[in-house]
């Protein structure tokens, strides 16, 4: 019997020194563990360099004057990091409640949640937001075999470990909602903030906003609301009153708020963040080649003399462009548009233009423009890369395909439709299409504040303000007119005969007489400048031109701004010249600018991610006019919207008849402030064009087919007055509507010496007579002499 229990004792004593053999042996594989994952054994760890500087691919964010994110520049990852001092609190507490209840309390694991993972698997709790971040940062993606994926945990741990000696619990938890991938080209908090709920910062996320977005943080791709045709957003619904149910277990919200909430909707506003989409899209493809042009130089390079990436590197763009003003640019624009387009479709069907939408041109004429077209679209260079001949792809032009095509909706949004169509006949549909180019400027700073290229980025890419260049027209004659102030000191009250004029060959190397004619064939009296101007004739403005020479109307040009070539002859008085949005609104600028010509500006400032400033733009400013011969102008400017072209801004009716009247006779605006401007219409109705300024606002505006021979047929709607202006008056309205603006209703800057009249109420040339005629007397014909 004492054998038996000795034994008993003996086997015992053996289970014992097993069990601690077993534990001490466990317990030191595990220290050995850890040891071999902090040496790098197990594969390469951080060290303190990588540890105090993640490397995480940022987008560069391009930021508006007022401080809103206009859109970001990015590869794969379309993230911007925010602090947590930016995270709203009910965000904190749903992510801990959800995801690690104890992070305060815990140095990066946490003891109770990880033996309760081992003991029970399945039940969750073993990873930290700490460890999370670590795997996000160090590891992504986990390993599909269990004994990688034990070796990865000890990584996560030690590094975890490390995070939390390195930063604070705030930090980490601000690092942690940067790093995740929420779908939908949503990286990180700030984006999924802005892309899921319509453009929102985190900061202002809703309590059940950032219940979602912790909701996701399980599996961003299944809790995705926007997948499989809304089913998914049942399970993020879900999921998302789970997020509440932790926040009423752990007190952060009480019962009955949680009942409340989650009986609440989604609240999803979709807003996608493309390059193509979003807000002044024309301005971020054009602030795409300026930071091409940047990076390229060797000037700008990092400390270790490599490139800065636009696409990764996390830099910061701050513009000119206000967010408030671009977005009052961009719905003038869609008003405007679709309503012209429509009627422009209503001149233009198969029984009333059998050659739509072209005009003037003959059936070889317009095969020719669109064998030239096909030569320079992406179709034709795509197939040629294949390897296909020129045969091949001309044949394939004329073969049905699926496509997708832009249109104008009913309630004027742009959208898509999808359709079979030859790709012939979908190139001629495109240019059937009118096209905008719009640009605001303040012409004191140059500051560029709404640039508007074209209609919508994603079908039409083309840059209407800076790349493309057309007739000016008529806008450009106020630089005839500001020559002759400058040269000959003439009033805009002095008159002038309507009578014809001849420049014969060879004057001014014109190589014919150039006889230009009136609008209205009206070729009897007289008119004041200031009349002649807001009416646009075109035979008083052939007078100032024979008298100062095109020499120096195209030096006067070049001086404000304009590099486009000017021919120095004659016609260019009636606006012949190609010339840009962009040129045009920096010139008409000295005239509201004293006299002064200020480069537009674009970009004020570039940060690195660490606000490190890398660049910072100087003005560039030149006396071109005296402010004498600027004020004279700008009165002169004044007339074409007190009585000229551009009187329709002060109309305060709209008639009733017609699909459209407000396209030809005002939306009405009723405006009473002083504004000064010049329509402009080229030969054909081709291109319309409005430039109009306050005092501190100058903005350009053009419309037109991308083809010259795509336009209206008659001048009632082909005409700068029908085609642009309107989209200046709906955006000026919605500036000066807009309290939070400080643009000017006030008179423009008048000189304290002024020398010419330009009151002409009781006005009386030098003399006695008329000053104009006085001057220009040998060049009216005999038979219209008085």
């Amino acid at each position: 019997m004492a054998k038996t229990k000795k034994a008993e004792a003996t086997n015992f004593d053996k289970y014992i020194r097993w069990f601690w053999m077993l534990f001490l042996g466990g317990l030191l594989s595990v220290v050995l563990l850890f040891l071999l994952a902090s040496w790098g054994v197990l594969g390469e760890m951080p060290d303190h360099t990588q540890l105090e500087n993640p490397k995480t691919n940022l987008a560069t964010e391009i930021i508006s004057s007022d401080g809103k994110t206009l859109g970001n520049f990015y590869f794969r990852d379309n993230r911007t990091p925010v602090s947590f001092d930016e995270l709203p609190e009910h965000l904190v507490q749903a992510l801990i409640a959800t995801e690690d209840v104890r992070y305060m309390e815990h140095s990066g694991i946490d003891g109770r949640g990880t033996l309760r993972a081992v003991l029970k698997p399945g039940s969750g709790g073993a990873s930290t937001i700490t460890q999370q971040l670590a795997k996000q940062l160090f590891t992504k993606r986990a390993s599909s075999n269990k004994v990688k994926r034990v070796l990865q945990k000890f990584k996560e741990w030690i590094i975890a470990i490390r995070l939390e000696r390195q930063y604070t619990k705030e930090e980490i938890i601000a690092q942690y909602l940067n790093i995740v991938d929420f779908d939908n080209n949503a990286d990180g908090i700030r984006s999924a903030s802005r892309i899921y709920f319509g453009g929102k910062e985190p900061k202002e996320l809703t309590l059940k906003e950032s219940a979602m977005i912790v909701g996701m943080l399980k599996n961003p791709s299944l809790f995705n609301p926007l997948k499989d045709k809304g089913q998914r957003a049942i399970r993020t619904k879900q999921r998302r009153n789970t997020v509440f149910d932790q926040m009423a277990k752990y007190g952060y919200i009480t019962d009955v708020e949680k009942d409340s909430l989650q009986k609440t909707d989604l609240g999803i506003n979709y807003t996608p963040d493309s390059h193509s989409s979003g807000s002044a899209t024309y301005f971020r493809g054009y602030l795409t080649e300026f930071m091409k042009e940047w990076i390229a130089d060797p000037k700008n390079r990092k400390a270790d003399g490599s490139k800065y990436s636009l696409y990764n590197d996390g830099l910061k763009i701050y513009t000119t462009i206000d967010s408030r003003m671009q977005k009052y640019a961009e719905l003038a624009v869609a008003r405007h548009m679709p309503r012209l387009q429509a009627e422009f479709f209503n001149q233009n069907t198969p029984e009333r233009n059998k050659t739509a939408p072209f005009l003037d041109l003959s059936s070889d004429e317009i095969d020719k423009l669109l064998n030239t077209a096909m030569k320079r679209g992406e179709r034709w260079r795509i197939l040629k890369n294949a390897g296909k001949n020129d045969k091949e792809i001309r044949a394939s032009f004329y073969k049905p395909a699926q496509m997708t095509l832009f249109k104008w909706e009913k309630d004027g949004s742009p959208g898509e439709f999808d359709t079979i169509m030859k790709p012939i006949d979908s190139m001629r549909y495109y240019k059937s299409f009118l096209h905008p180019g719009m640009m605001s400027m303040d012409p004191q700073t140059g500051h560029v504040k709404a640039w508007v290229g074209g209609m919508n980025y994603r079908h039409f890419q083309y840059d209407h303000v800076k790349q493309g260049k057309r007739q000016v027209g008529s806008t450009f004659k106020p630089f005839v007119y500001a020559t002759a102030v400058n040269q000959l000191h003439m009033s805009p009250c002095d008159k002038l005969p309507l009578a014809p004029l001849t420049i014969e060959a060879n004057k001014y190397g014109n190589p014919e007489p150039w006889a230009p004619k009136n609008d209205d064939n009206n070729y009897s009296g007289d008119l004041t400048l200031k009349e002649a101007l807001a009416n646009s004739v075109n035979t008083i403005t052939a007078r100032l031109m024979d008298k100062v020479g095109p020499q120096p109307v195209a030096e006067l040009a070049k001086n404000l701004g304009i590099t486009s070539d000017i021919p120095l002859v004659p016609s260019i008085a009636l606006g012949t010249p190609d010339i840009s949005v962009y040129e045009m609104v920096g010139a008409y600028s000295a005239f509201a600018n004293q006299g002064v010509y200020t480069k537009p500006v674009m970009v004020t400032t570039i940060v690195d991610k660490n606000d490190t400033v890398l660049y910072q733009f100087v003005p560039e400013t030149k006396d071109v006019l005296s402010e004498e011969t600027a004020y004279v102008t700008v009165k002169l400017m004044e007339g074409v919207t007190q009585s000229g072209s551009g009187s329709r801004l002060r109309r305060t009716w709209m008639p009733k008849t017609g699909v459209y009247p407000e396209i030809i006779t005002g939306y009405p605006y009723e405006f009473k402030n002083p504004i000064a401007g010049k329509t402009g219409t080229t030969q054909n109705q081709s291109d319309g064009w409005f430039m109009g300024m306050v005092p501190n606002l100058v903005t350009g505006v053009w419309v037109g087919a991308e083809d010259r021979a795509v336009h209206f047929k008659s001048i009632t709607y082909g005409q700068g007055a029908a085609m642009a202006l309107p989209i200046w008056g709906m955006y000026m309205k919605s500036c000066y509507e807009d309290e939070t603006l400080d643009v000017s209703q006030g008179s423009f800057t008048r000189p304290s010496e002024l020398s010419i009249a330009v009151d002409c109420e009781g006005y009386v040339p030098d003399g006695g007579d008329s000053q104009g005629l006085d001057l220009l007397d040998d060049e009216v014909p005999d038979e219209l002499e008085m």
